[in-house]
């Protein structure tokens, strides 16, 4: 069985009528209470984007992540009261593609999981991954679209969903400066993300495309506005 929507939550009631407001809005959902219900949900059915809590009773979300992260390449978006910002980039450096505080609005929360779901369930049907089976040069790595992955000292790394799109987008702009509304509007399609967020999928591009993450020569940080990518194709 495929669902749109995984809820994964350890409150009960929040997390039915979570499931109950996106089914009552044309979004398929399930949900389950526990890590071991949604290995359990997983191994026999699929899904398009988890929404995931961080405290599950004596099981950790970031764990339950990780763990998910090693079998499929869905969205994640983290759901938790906690707040700090070392939170949210744990969340994020271990494969979460959003971070959302609880008490969170439904209505928001749904705005954000159809414009993700828009994204990648078009991006699973499209063919646009093997439509071009060239290399992209970008600085001392190169770019394979074919594959969805950066090459670079011999060596081949997957980009995840985000960070291809991410990065079609800044190579359809080379040498442009985009700002950061901007990158919010047209590759996540929705004005409900963080700078928080963005840096960071920044971050991991540059980890895997730079000789030197922390002085980058492809992926510019243009302070107050945004980011270019520079670089020779």
């Amino acid at each position: 069985m495929h669902t749109s929507v995984l809820v994964i939550d350890d409150e009960p009631e929040l997390a039915e009528y979570t499931a109950k407001y996106f089914n009552m809005s044309g979004i398929a959902t399930e949900y389950v209470l526990s890590a071991q219900d949604a290995l359990d949900f997983l191994r026999g059915n699929t899904c398009s984007l988890v929404l995931l809590d961080i405290n599950l009773g004596s099981d950790s979300g970031f764990d339950l992540c990780r763990e998910i992260r090693s079998a499929m390449d869905v969205p994640i978006f983290f759901i938790s009261a906690r707040s700090s910002e070392d939170d949210m980039l744990l969340a994020l450096s271990i494969g979460g593609d959003d971070y959302i505080c609880k008490p969170y609005s439904l209505g928001v929360l749904l705005a954000k999981v159809k414009a993700v779901l828009k994204r990648y369930e078009s991006a699973q049907s499209s063919p646009e991954k093997t439509a071009d089976s060239g290399l992209i040069q970008l600085g001392s790595a190169q770019f394979d679209m074919k594959k969805a992955a950066i090459i670079r000292d011999g060596k081949s790394v997957p980009l995840k969903a985000m960070e291809y799109k991410l990065l079609v987008y800044m190579l359809k702009n080379r040498d442009r400066v985009i700002p950061k509304n901007e990158f919010f509007e047209k590759v996540w399609e929705t004005d409900y993300v963080s700078d928080v967020t963005l840096n960071v999928h920044i971050r991991h591009l540059r980890e895997k495309i730079e000789r030197d993450a922390g002085a980058p020569e492809v992926i510019k940080t243009i302070w107050g506005v945004g980011f270019m990518l520079e670089g020779n194709s």
